[in-house]
């Protein structure tokens, strides 16, 4: 669990883990506030292994530094602004006992306060953006089980074996996507995801970027670009530029209407030519790291054990429109 802000909600969350009921559970909080924000907070109440850093390393970084120190069958992440139901790890293993083809679990993450989703697993557009599936829905639509495309990162639970075999999460995203990211690499290798509707997450949606912010935007779609070079099958990676351009649209459309993200931004006091310069800044820095990401996306391509065409089937699956991107 990394934290940045160490704020109350964090005792909240460290208090649902020591509440968790079935298998043993180690909690780990990676602190990246870089000033031991974590000790005035008075959290030494909580049983908990803790590494400081003296710097923010971003959220994956974070997280693999835990899962290295204290290795372990499963990997459970959790936002330190969310709080998990007594028996969700518990749910979570369970599942993943049950279907050793599985590596990856979403639970059910409803918004704190609602009866509303946050997440019930990922979708993917065109472009290779992610959202999560059933957000903002009433929570009760989503009770039934199933497999998703790949598990937020707000929560989910991995298996150390297919870890082994992928890799961790990619720690220069540094934060937005790095979820997607090794989600479809998890993919690209044959594993599945599930969806638990009986493990349970309440959680306090984009606390520490802010739900519309500049940084938020700029890592979202960085890191958008970074992994439509690394995951997406070649004919996806073809056409995205043209449904980035589309979503772009619906975004301006939404805007106007009042709707979606670019909406939300504008409304946060964002200038009108603020996103597309980010948009600009993006597709620089992805010029960048071309090759890099080139080489990175051919490891993962001789490391798969689906075919191109079998893979995009899985996308196809667990699709999202453009519309629907920039609306939400």
């Amino acid at each position: 669990m990394p934290t940045l802000a160490s704020d109350a909600r964090l005792l909240n969350c460290l208090a649902s883990l020591e509440a968790q009921t079935g298998p043993e559970v180690q909690v780990v909080v990676v602190d990246n506030s870089g000033c031991g924000a974590i000790h005035r907070l008075g959290a030494a109440k909580h049983a908990f292994r803790l590494i400081e850093n003296q710097s923010n390393l971003g959220f994956g970084a974070a997280v693999n530094q835990g899962f290295r120190r204290f290795p372990a069958p499963y990997m459970a992440v959790l936002n330190d602004d969310a709080v998990a139901r007594p028996d969700c790890l518990a749910r979570l293993v369970d599942a993943l006992e049950s279907d050793p083809a599985a590596g990856m679990a979403a639970p059910r993450i409803t918004l704190a306060g609602t009866e509303l989703m946050d997440s019930a697993g990922m979708l993917i557009a065109r472009d290779g953006s992610s959202k999560q599936r059933g957000h903002l829905e009433p929570a009760a639509l989503h009770d039934e089980p199933g497999e998703v495309l790949l598990p937020s990162g707000c929560a989910a639970l991995y298996r150390q074996a297919m870890l082994e075999e992928i890799g961790l999460f990619d720690e220069d995203f540094f934060l937005y996507c790095e979820d997607t990211d090794l989600g479809l690499r998890a993919r690209w290798a044959g594993w599945r995801c599930l969806y638990v509707p009986g493990a349970r997450v309440e959680h306090h949606y984009s606390r520490s970027a802010g739900p519309a912010s500049e940084r938020k935007a700029w890592y979202v779609e960085r890191n958008r670009l970074r992994l439509a070079v690394r995951c997406l099958p070649l004919s996806w990676l073809l056409a995205s530029p043209f449904a980035s351009a589309m979503r772009y649209l619906w975004h301006i459309v939404t805007m106007f209407r009042g709707q979606g993200k670019a909406a939300e931004f504008r409304r946060a006091g964002g200038g009108g030519l603020r996103l597309p310069w980010l948009v600009v800044k993006a597709h620089l820095s992805l010029l960048a790291a071309l090759p890099k990401l080139l080489r990175q996306r051919s490891a993962i391509r001789r490391a798969a054990r689906l075919s191109s065409a079998d893979f995009s089937a899985v996308l196809n699956r667990h699709s999202i429109s453009l519309r629907q991107v920039a609306e939400l």
